[in-house]
């Protein structure tokens, strides 16, 4: 008779995506995952089914949960323009974190499918709410009429990118807000 999961499976998952953000699929061993998430290898593979499954389902948690926090700033402040401030500040404040989605982004690309298939829908999702907010801050004035939306949030989405490059890389607050400031200055 099998013994019941004795451990939190979304707190073990938290400690597989702190792993896989700072060292890749890769560069982690089961030996890393079993100490971060404070559970037995044989517990890995009888709850996720092996490390493949297990980056799928950390990095599956991670965009959800990214994706969830970004909406939330983007819905902040009386105008479209002040949510898009809060989610560059966000990425500001998170900047030297690793990002697993990111991660995920420069170790795989889109070679593997079952990764793309998790990315892709999180991305379009976030590029929609980014698109909509544009537009919004375009009818409230507060950005260039005449700028293309869908460009400007792969801009934003580029400029999110390299906020947390550089975040990752040392820079400091002040830099990285300088970042975030010429960005939004750069929609107008």
């Amino acid at each position: 008779m099998a013994r019941p999961k004795e451990f939190d499976t979304e707190a073990a998952l938290d400690g597989a995506i702190k792993v896989f953000s700072e060292h890749g699929y890769e560069g982690t061993s089961a030996q890393m995952l079993v100490d971060s998430m404070g559970i037995g290898r044989q517990s890995i593979y009888d709850t996720f089914g092996g490390k493949w499954q297990l980056y799928r389902a950390a990095l599956r948690r991670y965009g959800s949960g990214e994706c969830s926090a970004h909406f939330e700033a983007l819905r902040k402040g009386p105008r479209a323009i002040d949510g898009l401030s809060a989610m560059l500040k966000r990425v500001v404040e998170t900047a030297a974190t690793p990002c697993l989605g990111m991660s995920s982004i420069y170790e795989f690309g889109t070679s593997k499918p079952d990764v793309t298939e998790i990315n892709e829908p999180l991305a379009s999702a976030m590029s929609s709410a980014i698109a909509a907010q544009i537009r919004e801050a375009q009818r409230d004035g507060d950005v260039a009429a005449d700028l293309d939306s869908e460009i400007a949030t792969q801009f934003l989405k580029s400029a999110v990118a390299g906020i947390r490059l550089a975040g990752r890389s040392g820079a400091d607050l002040r830099t990285l807000m300088g970042l975030a400031e010429i960005s939004l200055r750069s929609l107008r």
